[in-house]
């Protein structure tokens, strides 16, 4: 009896755990994120469930609180500032910014926020997996993923007013 108890257990908690949200993600991209003096703050990864791109990063050795953090035109971090980035990600010609009524960029993410103990995280659905958006990521001069000295205020144009760029990586498919 506690055997088919516990194998009818076992078959309704498989059942569960059989929705789109669980199944694996593959990674198609990542990127070592850099101080401008080249000491390593964290990594980005792009994953795809083969219907949406989701971008995670985590971070470490920053300064608490939000900081901005986006996708740029260039796949380039040249130090010391990393402006060789360029603007923002914005294949589709929007406004900057979550709040913005014309926005938003593609390259427009949500603050990384970073605690007490200088480590951040996050992961987010950047839109969907299409030919469209991967040729978006990985055009002929590539993506620049950037972390920002202070938070994006979500609708300033041209990039949110977050700061001097402070740690920065080019992403590469995998």
């Amino acid at each position: 009896m506690r055997m088919i108890l516990a194998a009818s257990l076992a078959s309704l908690a498989l059942t569960g755990c059989s929705t789109l949200e669980s199944l694996p993600s593959d990674r198609i991209g990542q990127a070592q994120m850099n101080r401008a003096n080249g000491v390593p703050v964290g990594t980005a990864q792009l994953l795809s469930n083969g219907q949406t791109l989701s971008l995670a990063m985590a971070a470490t050795g920053l300064e608490p609180g939000e900081h901005g953090f986006h996708l740029h035109t260039t796949g380039r971090c040249d130090a010391p500032d990393f402006t060789s980035a360029g603007g923002h990600l914005n294949p589709l010609g929007r406004e900057h910014g979550s709040l913005n009524p014309e926005g938003q960029h593609l390259g427009d993410m949500p603050n990384l926020v970073v605690g007490a103990s200088r480590t951040g995280s996050f992961e987010i659905d950047i839109g969907p997996d299409t030919p469209a958006y991967r040729d978006y990521l990985f055009d002929a001069d590539g993506t620049a993923i950037v972390i920002h000295a202070g938070p994006d205020d979500y609708r300033t144009d041209p990039a949110g007013d977050a700061g001097s760029r402070v740690a920065c990586g080019v992403l590469r498919a995998s």
